[in-house]
């Protein structure tokens, strides 16, 4: 028997050997179509070649793509695991021709390879045609007699990629399984049986259509086949169902062996769908998808939980999907290399999905049963009570339906969206309650109109989405034009939105068309809505508009950096610090990091030098930063740092990097921010300030990777230029500033004495000698240049001038300003007051107050001018109230 691996590969090999060109499947998340939430075709990747936008460096091409069908209007979800070809991930086979071959030659391939090289009888197929396509028709005569050619008018048979663009005719070629099996050819009324399954599709691009009409014939008519693999695989196989083929039974016996059971009966369908959606959720989980609340994510989310819910019902106690996942890589891996290099990462997600949804399963599944006590086939469950299941328990809509299926139930979809609409009606209010701004009503509407923008920064810097709302000057537009100043909200984006301390993303976002947009910030409304502030440069956007966005890549890089480094950051100051400290905020920008948090004295240089080695050492070890989903529990359990104050969901995204000794993870935090791939990828990290913020909050700011640099470069060049003008190297110039200011201490003590000499023996207030004032020996100076400091030393020296009994008064003048001193000897101050006269004087200086003791007074003004006739005012209040003897 001819091996699924072995189909895949002779199909690929075949088109090789006609002169097609080998592509490689792309990715399920979409690079050039935004409007689709996975590929879901094998045309999909040559999308733009068809259109013209993009050229290859080849006309002729053959692939296996990688298809999922499970969102959206392209939804097989409900029906896989009970039919025999419903499946959520497929094989696409497919043959391409852009302007070479056409209907003639794509007939033949597909003849020669279905008869002549896998061998099926010729009676075994039927063709159909457009029934308009006579050109079709006459060409399958050449190989199957005309009541096996059958002309339909319907849609099936016409293929369009949009309302616009390249269109034409289809011919499908169909497998007739045998007259055991119910069902008629295609266009019978029996045509939905299945005995006649439909294995190849060939699109016939020849038509230009505007607005549904054709408009004329394509210049270069192309070619477009799909044929699925496991539908040709059932055929080759010489089975009827394609979960009887060998990729599908070995997944169903890996299920059979790990839960004790047979696929036999009512657990027949379970088995299916554990493998169908294994095949899915490992792929997903390869190319990025992670699970999540919204988008992709949900989608995946919805599939996981499927088959969780099918593993409980087959009796399994504990986790069982990631236990399969080594059954998939042997089937599957050789084929796409993805699986093996991501499978710890799929194994790890369904691990801890499945460990996440027992929690709630089996409290979800008994309110089930309550809910559905004393009903009947034909029933209907209330929607608030699938609601309630969702909201409470986690359970998709559709896995309550499917839960329902097997009883004959039916659920209330329009009641289930009533309670939802409710829901948001609520949180609206609430959020008005918690004191929003009136705009976050527009905000709102857009959100319930257009759903949540998916995130896809973490893995890409480029993407291509499709404009859902514009907002110009606080009010949504159908369209802008150049010179508006635009917020442009788009179903998915690259650019990340400011917060957690994270800046938001700038860039471009373009089209073909010539719209050339600026995006100078991105921010987040609702915490779930992506806005892009923008300038259209050039162009005009609307609503609808398929769109490019780009990132500016070195900018990100920068911000990648320097949020990586707060996080080692945060460990190195909590093991030299203390486990005290916690993050209490942060600014993350391309240029600069600032790090707040809780400490309670300033940071010793030594600290701040020692947790600066200590980022560095991380560096330098280059370890790989991984991320994983988990709840906030399981997350803080494994020693994850939570912000205290923030709100987290029922899942959280968990950042860990770097390694200590003993192999223990460095930095373990909850973030939902973009960080580097790998420590060194920061390459320098550099604190250049530290201070305080509040009562006991310090703030730390630092440099990484070329900012770094730069400001060593810079300080190293100023530490030259410092050593070039004092003549010495740069290693010397501590020495040398030491020695310098060692010097201009001995010269400033040397010139304070010559100063304070000079000022003794007179100056411009009056003689050095003491005179009579009132009955008091009296001295007052005042001394340009002087010290203040030294006022009281030079006040005590004047004292003993005085011959035991007096009062001295010393004015300093600096810088325009003065400083005053005032002594009394111990026998006056009984009757006189330093204070009392100190005050007299420093309200001719325009100053106030002054203090001291009743023997030694001090204070100062900012008049210098009036220095004399402070000391004038002194001996006028002494002389008016002259004191006895």
């Amino acid at each position: 028997m001819i091996s699924t691996n072995d189909i895949r590969r002779g199909f690929l090999d075949y088109f090789a050997s006609q002169g097609h060109t080998i592509v490689p499947s792309a990715p399920l998340v979409p690079q050039n179509d935004p409007t689709l939430m996975f590929v879901n075709a094998g045309m999909v990747p040559f999308k733009n070649v068809f259109t013209g936008l993009e050229t290859r460096p080849y006309v002729t091409a053959t692939s296996s793509q990688k298809s999922v069908r499970a969102g959206g209007k392209h939804n097989d979800l409900d029906n896989v695991g009970y039919t025999a070809r419903h499946h959520t991930f497929f094989e696409m086979l497919g043959n391409f021709s852009f302007g070479d071959y056409f209907k003639e030659q794509a007939i033949h391939h597909a003849w020669t390879l279905l008869t002549s090289v896998w061998g099926i009888p010729a009676e075994k197929l039927t063709a159909t045609v457009y029934h308009t396509d006579d050109e079709a028709y006459g060409l399958w005569t050449k190989y199957l007699p005309e009541e096996r050619i059958i002309r339909i008018a319907t849609k099936d048979n016409f293929w369009a990629m949009g309302d616009s663009g390249p269109c034409g005719p289809c011919s499908e070629i169909f497998y007739d399984h045998g007259d055991h099996i119910f069902g008629g050819p295609p266009g019978s009324p029996d045509e939905d049986g299945d005995r006649f399954v439909e294995i190849w599709n060939l699109v016939f691009m020849q038509y230009e259509q505007e607005a549904n009409e054709i408009v004329g014939e394509l210049p270069k008519k192309s070619i477009d086949t799909g044929m699925g693999l496991e539908r040709i695989a059932a055929v080759l196989q010489r089975v009827h169902d394609n979960y009887d083929t060998d990729t599908f039974k070995a997944l169903i016996a890996a299920s059979t062996s790990l839960t004790g059971t047979d696929a036999e009966g009512e657990r027949r369908a379970s088995h299916r769908v554990i493998a169908d959606h294994l095949r899915s959720s490992g792929f997903l989980v390869a190319d990025g998808v992670l699970p999540a609340n919204e988008g992709r994510g949900y989608v995946l989310r919805r599939i996981m939980r499927r088959a969780m819910r099918h593993a409980h019902l087959l009796g399994a106690k504990e986790p069982l999907m990631h236990r399969l996942v080594p059954a998939l890589v042997a089937e599957m891996g050789a084929a796409y290399p993805e699986l093996v290099r991501a499978q710890p990462l799929i194994e790890a997600t369904l691990r801890q999905e499945e460990t996440q949804f027992r929690k709630t399963l089996d409290k979800g599944l008994k309110l089930l049963d309550e809910a559905t006590a004393g009903m009947g086939e034909g029933d209907t469950l209330a929607g608030e009570t699938a609601f309630k299941l969702y909201d409470t328990y986690g359970f998709p809509y559709d896995l309550t339906e499917d839960a329902l299926r097997t009883q004959g139930l039916h659920v209330d979809r329009a009641g289930f969206d009533a309670a939802m609409a409710e829901q948001k009606r609520a949180a609206r209010a609430a959020w008005k309650g918690s004191g929003a701004k009136a705009s976050d009503d527009l905000w709102f509407d857009i959100a319930e109109e257009t759903g949540s923008t998916e995130f896809i920064g973490y893995s890409a810097d480029i993407g291509e989405a499709e404009v859902v709302a514009l907002v110009k000057d606080g009010a949504r537009v159908d369209t802008a034009i150049a010179g508006d100043t635009v917020a442009i909200i788009v179903n998915q984006t690259p650019f990340y939105g400011e917060s957690g301390g994270q800046v938001g993303d700038s860039g471009t976002i373009s089209t073909d068309a010539g719209l050339r947009a600026t995006v100078t910030e991105t921010s987040k409304q609702l915490g779930r809505i992506f806005v892009h502030h923008a300038v259209v440069e050039a162009g005009s956007i609307t609503v609808g508009d398929a769109v490019k966005l780009q990132i500016d890549v070195a900018r990100r890089a920068a911000i990648r950096a320097n949020h990586s480094a707060t996080h080692l950051l945060h460990e190195a100051l909590r093991q030299r610090l203390g486990t005290h400290v916690a993050q209490k905020g942060s600014l993350v920008a391309p240029e600069r990091l600032r790090f707040d948090v809780s400490h309670p004295v300033a940071m010793t240089p030594a600290e701040l030098a020692d947790a600066e080695a200590a980022v560095n050492a991380q560096i330098r070890g280059n370890g790989t930063v991984t991320t994983r989903l988990m709840t906030p529990d399981e997350a803080i359990a494994e020693g994850a740092m939570a912000l205290f104050g923030e709100k987290y969901g029922d899942e959280v995204r968990v950042v860990s990097m770097g390694t200590e000794d003993g192999g223990k993870t460095y930095s373990i935090e909850l973030c939902g921010g973009t960080h580097v791939n790998a420590l060194g990828d920061i390459g320098l990290f550099k604190v250049v300030g530290e201070g305080a913020v509040s009562s006991g909050v310090r703030r730390v700011e630092a440099l990484t990777g070329e900012a770094a640099r730069a400001y060593l470069v810079g300080r190293d060049e100023r530490l030259r230029e410092a050593a070039a003008t004092l003549k010495t190297t740069p290693d010397e110039v501590p020495a040398r500033v030491a020695a310098l200011l060692d010097e201009r201490r001995r010269l400033e003590r040397e010139l304070a004495e010559a100063k304070k000499a000079l000022a003794m023996g007179g100056g411009a207030g009056g003689p050095a000698g003491p005179e009579q004032v009132g009955g008091v020996a009296f001295i007052g100076q005042v001394l340009d240049g002087f010290d203040a400091k030294g006022l009281r030393g030079a006040v005590d020296e004047a004292k003993q001038r005085l011959g035991g009994s007096g009062v001295a008064v010393m004015v300093a003048v600096n810088d325009g300003r003065a400083s005053i001193a005032v002594g009394v000897t111990d026998d006056l101050v009984g009757r006189i007051t330093a204070v009392d006269l100190l005050r007299k004087a420093v309200a001719v200086l325009g100053g106030q107050g002054g203090g001291g003791r009743p023997d030694m007074a001090q204070g100062g003004g900012p008049d210098g001018s009036k220095a004399a006739d402070a000391v004038d005012a002194i001996r006028a209040a002494l002389a008016e109230a002259p004191v006895a003897a």
